[in-house]
């Protein structure tokens, strides 16, 4: 009887092993990104790509390096906006189709600005602190390859003396390397 119920617990619990290994080592995000720049009070609709890293130490915990660029043109000019950073990652493998996940990022921000006044072309730039918690979810597509619909940032930055409040939105696709 006790082999019988050993036998059984061990059943039971192979499939937890099989989860664990579902866990990638590491994954590679690219896609396109949506930016809402709140530029002194003025909103900005901004468009451009990014990429993040993600080594994953443990099956839920992770450290992700996240990189976006992009570009709008208010009334005679254009803003470029490039994000630079990092932090950790907390992901919910629970599923086996799709993984929710949240992040922390921190880093830097650069802008550079240009506006065109009678011919005339005065460009300014800038480089400052971001910080931006947000949250996403990928979904399975195969072993190696996952789908990310959405991932959502709240963008804080401090460009000059105003506190700008960003949102950016972004999509692609997400390439799974290793198991853990």
């Amino acid at each position: 009887m006790k082999q019988i119920l050993l036998i059984a617990s061990l059943a039971l619990l192979l499939p937890l092993a099989g989860w664990a290994q579902d866990s990638p080592k590491a994954d590679i995000f690219g896609g396109y990104s949506y930016f809402r720049a709140d530029a002194n009070g003025e909103k900005l609709d901004m468009h451009g790509a990014t990429a993040a890293f993600t080594y994953n130490f443990s099956n839920w915990f992770g450290v992700t390096g996240d990189v976006s660029g992009h570009v709008g043109s208010p009334f005679f000019g254009d803003v470029q906006n490039y994000l630079f950073m990092m932090g950790p990652r907390v992901s919910l493998r629970k599923y086996s189709s799709f993984t929710p996940f949240v992040h922390a990022l921190v880093g830097a921000a650069y802008n550079r600005s240009s506006l065109s006044v009678a011919g005339t072309k005065f460009t300014n730039t800038d480089t400052t602190l971001a910080v931006a918690p947000g949250a996403g979810l990928d979904i399975k597509l195969g072993s190696s390859l996952s789908v990310r619909p959405f991932q959502a940032d709240y963008v804080l930055t401090r460009f000059a003396t105003a506190t700008q409040n960003n949102f950016r939105l972004s999509t692609g696709i997400v390439v799974r390397l290793g198991n853990r």
